[in-house]
């Protein structure tokens, strides 16, 4: 199947102004293809290739990082272990972000208990007004 780039950016959530930013950064797997009139003629396999840079940019992938990893798909076989180095080390940061994301909600959740608690009962004077206090 082949699609405009207002169809990509439809199907993928992207900006046509965005999807031209991928191809001109070298974020692409493969060279978009162009029509008789000069216009980009996305493939399916473009289509998920976008989408899949979309994930890795809303999960705070380094543009150099998904750059590397296109320039190593489009390198070929052969290159697979570096390509799964570049993914773990993505996965790891991830992984430390969450656990610290897990950590401030506990933290909040926590405090959102003793609010609750206090307002329940009548204490809302006694919530932390200064440093002086560790509600």
């Amino acid at each position: 199947m082949a699609y405009t780039i207002s169809e990509v950016a439809t199907r993928t959530g992207l900006s046509v102004h965005a999807l031209r930013f991928y191809e001109r950064e070298g974020l692409f797997a493969a060279e978009i293809n162009r029509n008789a009139s000069g216009r980009r003629v996305y493939s399916d396999d473009d289509v998920e290739w976008v989408s899949l840079c979309a994930r890795l940019r809303e999960s705070d992938m380094p543009l150099e990082a998904i750059r590397r990893y296109a320039e190593l798909i489009r390198e070929g076989p052969g290159n697979e272990s570096t390509r799964l180095a570049l993914l773990r080390e993505h996965e790891e940061r991830i992984a430390d972000q969450i656990a610290a994301l897990s950590s401030a909600l506990s933290m909040i959740s926590y405090k959102v208990r003793v609010y609750e608690k206090h307002l329940a009962e009548g204490k809302a004077a006694q919530l932390w007004s200064g440093p002086a206090s560790a509600d």
